[in-house]
């Protein structure tokens, strides 16, 4: 019963009256659900850095999942090499059309303890400049392990060419955007890059480069 007191209560509070507006709201009126492009057709190539494959969803995952479409790519630049070797980013991205009937976007912070992956330095956000916004963008950054496996891994949500990376500010824009805009969409946008040689350091500097590069695409390409 400790749990239902002080800050945990206030937060509980919140949350459930967000998602009964956020009901209310989808809900009460009709939803536009702009057109997109299929995310398969992102771009290979810009600025420097090379697709080599994609990976597809297995169907258990994408029945968890339970978005519009994916993109799960493996990208390499000639200015990221250890030992003669290239470090791939793995660039992910799930769009959602809409909200309103309960596909919602799933944290990786709650994915990644799924598989095997745990935290070994406290999590934390890092803000990103990128060309096209005014402000930089702020993504949340993990440094995981699993085994002798270590990955940084940034994320955040976009909707709208909004960039957030709380999952309860999420929660507030979803309401403010379906009242506003009569709109629900989103993605969850993911960056992973192996550590190599325990250099957690580099390979963040490697994900901000990859997110730098890649974000006006992105921003194209989401509605």
């Amino acid at each position: 019963m400790r749990f239902l007191r002080g800050s945990n209560a206030l937060w509980l509070t919140v949350l459930l009256a967000v998602q009964g507006a956020a009901y209310y709201a989808l809900a009460s009126r009709p939803e536009l659900t702009p057109p997109m492009s299929p995310l398969g057709g992102f771009p290979e190539t810009f600025q420097g850095w090379q697709g080599l494959k994609d990976f597809g969803i297995d169907a258990d995952t994408e029945a968890v999942l339970k978005a519009d479409d994916t993109l799960n790519r493996e990208y390499i630049s000639p200015a990221f090499v250890t030992n003669a070797k290239y470090d791939p980013v793995i660039f992910f991205v799930a769009y959602f059309k809409t909200q309103r009937t309960g596909a919602t976007p799933h944290s990786p912070k709650n994915c990644l303890p799924g598989a095997g992956f745990e935290p070994v330095e406290p999590p934390g956000t890092i803000e990103i400049p990128v060309s096209g916004r005014p402000d930089p963008l702020t993504a949340n950054r993990y440094i995981v392990a699993r085994g002798d496996d270590k990955m940084v891994v940034l994320y955040w949500y976009q909707s709208h060419n909004r960039t957030i990376a709380n999952e309860f500010s999420a929660k507030f824009w979803l309401v403010a955007d379906a009242i506003r805009y009569r709109r629900s969409d989103t993605s969850v946008v993911k960056v992973q890059v192996p550590v190599i040689a325990n250099n957690s350091a580099g390979a963040v500097r490697e994900a901000v480069s990859f997110v730098q590069a890649a974000y006006p695409a992105l921003a194209r390409q989401l509605p």
